[in-house]
């Protein structure tokens, strides 16, 4: 296929990093760059662009929301779309911007217009490219975690298994795919205990598939569960999915730089 075939040619795209890619595990975003330029995709990432606001926005702190808010949306004006590699973060600008705006006409209108442009990155993928295929292949045994915000606010559950599909991975349903992690931002926090138990039922539910990797869009939920797995002792892995599909998984699973 040419360049100019390719379903994304011509596609202007801006890269949302998120806090935790940037802090964390910027590999998530090297993955999303090569999966959007395999697309054919022109690949921007705006050095102004910080957090989303979603910690504030979830703490009822609106004014910090909506001042971070302001800043994103000057960030990534101009774009044909931005792609997020996180659910709650592409749901927070696509879901819950415009809301921060009702007593601003001029700044309502122009979170409208980022909201209708912004996506997580497989949906993007396959649903806005038609993405069908991958370059590459993968022979492993994967579950996936469907995170509380790519599932209930975006719809984020076939895309990326079709996607995995295409390069030949085995996937095996866990028990309560879609019951949530125990992460929830701020919840873990308020709740550890709650939340504690909650990724330990998680943990055991994906130790059970017997698979090689338990894989999410969230690294909020990867982090909680990788840190859950390590303290148990559980034998699976855990990679962000866009790692997989890029074909960046050479570095350690996350969790495992932190146990050497």
């Amino acid at each position: 296929m040419s360049e100019a075939e390719k379903p994304g040619a011509g596609k202007r795209v801006a890269l949302f990093v998120t806090c935790l890619v940037d802090l964390f595990r910027p590999s998530v975003g090297f993955a999303a760059v090569r999966l959007l330029q395999d697309a054919g995709c022109r690949v921007e990432v705006p050095q102004a662009q910080t957090c989303c606001g979603q910690p504030a926005y979830n703490s009822g702190d609106r004014a910090d929301a909506r001042a971070i808010a302001r800043q994103v949306i000057d960030a990534f004006s101009g774009f044909d779309y931005v792609v997020v590699p996180s659910g709650s973060c592409a749901g927070m600008i696509s879901q819950h911007y415009p809301a921060l705006f009702d007593d601003e006409p001029d700044y309502r209108a122009r979170a409208f217009a980022l909201a209708e442009r912004s996506f997580e990155l497989t949906a993007f993928l396959h649903d806005v490219l038609g993405v069908r295929e991958l370059r590459g292949a993968f022979a492993g045994r994967v579950t996936y975690h469907d995170s509380c915000s790519g599932l209930r606010e975006l719809n984020v559950k076939s895309q990326p298994r079709a996607l995995l599909k295409s390069l030949g991975a085995e996937i095996v349903e866990m028990r309560d795919a879609e019951t949530c992690c125990g992460f929830g931002g701020t919840f873990c926090v308020k709740y550890p205990d709650i939340s504690n138990a909650m990724v330990g039922d998680k943990i055991k539910d994906a130790a059970a598939t017997g698979a090689d990797l338990l894989l999410a869009g969230d690294l909020g939920c990867l982090m909680n569960m990788a840190g859950k797995a390590s303290r148990e002792g559980a034998r699976i892995k855990l990679r962000h999915v866009a790692e997989v599909l890029a074909g960046l998984t050479t570095q350690p699973a996350i969790g495992e730089a932190e146990k050497d």
